[in-house]
């Protein structure tokens, strides 16, 4: 049997996958955590405790799954590759209370998960190393969804958690930026060196906390409208958003009926997208909501 708490060092998760002639899939994402200290880190940041359930996503062979076994009453870790089930199986032996579960996150049914595994227990939260290729859409589906989550601490690329993380003004300020700061408080925990993992990436990574909001900080109309102004005010970065929502809106009138309605949203013309904050977003998505542009 294992010896608990050491499968994140780099002696025990070499033995690991040679021991089970398991080959790394680059298409997968798949590096391993090897630091002990990143990973206290990972599960300080998730604030469990053992009334408390945790989803895992993209396990590996376990050295996350283990901490979290230790925290929460209850853990669902969820597997795309098949092939790291019957590590998982050896490794969390010690552990009744942890459950794999064999399938892509991003075709899962996660209501019902939640509501056959987690409907015990006071709080629940996602804490996950993420494949970098799937990040971003993983991390919308978790938030859109309305899931009953306190927490999401994920370990992903340092850039996107700084997109993630940015406020108006900046290069990393962006769509991505106003979606996850609308459904959540972004906190960046720490920065991670390419030198703890097996294998190494090629780029460097972070820690992010996303406080999920129980309401959203700012009223929209229409969620799905909103998103669409968003999206078109950064269609071209250096464009002004004048520009930028002519193209989408009015592609065939003149400017006038455009600059009315940016007026009335208090938005000078010749802004660009990175320079309004998400409540410009939201009163000028209602105005054009109210215009009738819908």
């Amino acid at each position: 049997m294992m010896n608990r708490g050491d499968i994140s060092t780099p002696r025990r998760t070499k033995e690991i996958i040679q021991r089970h002639g398991f080959s790394f899939k680059k298409s997968l994402g798949q590096n391993f955590l090897i630091d002990q200290n990143i990973l206290a880190k990972i599960i300080d940041a998730a604030g469990l405790d053992k009334t408390k359930g945790a989803l895992e996503i993209g396990p590996g062979i376990g050295a996350l799954t283990e901490k979290l076994a230790q925290q929460a009453g209850k853990v669902t870790a969820v597997e795309i590759d098949q092939r790291l089930l019957p590590i998982l199986e050896e490794v969390l032996e010690p552990y009744p209370h942890v459950n794999v579960v064999h399938g892509d996150v991003l075709k899962l049914h996660l209501q019902e998960l939640f509501e056959q595994r987690f409907k015990d227990v006071s709080g629940v939260s996602v804490v996950a190393n993420l494949p970098y290729y799937v990040t971003t859409p993983i991390l919308m589906k978790l938030l859109e969804e309305g899931l009953p989550l306190e927490h999401i601490v994920v370990m992903i690329q340092k850039e996107v958690a700084e997109r993630m993380a940015a406020s108006p003004g900046g290069k990393e300020y962006g769509s991505l930026s106003i979606a996850v700061q609308y459904y959540s408080e972004p906190e960046l925990v720490c920065v991670v060196p390419h030198t703890v993992f097996i294998p190494q990436p090629n780029v460097e990574s972070a820690v992010i906390r996303l406080s999920v909001r129980k309401e959203p900080p700012v009223s929209v109309e229409d969620e799905d409208f909103f998103f669409d102004v968003v999206h078109a005010s950064f269609a071209q970065r250096r464009k002004t958003i004048a520009n930028n929502l002519k193209s989408r809106f009015f592609p065939k009138e003149g400017r006038e009926r455009l600059e009315q309605l940016l007026a009335e949203a208090g938005i000078e013309p010749s802004r660009r997208a990175e320079t309004l904050s998400l409540q410009e977003y939201a009163v000028l998505s209602n105005v054009f909501y109210a215009a009738g542009l819908k």
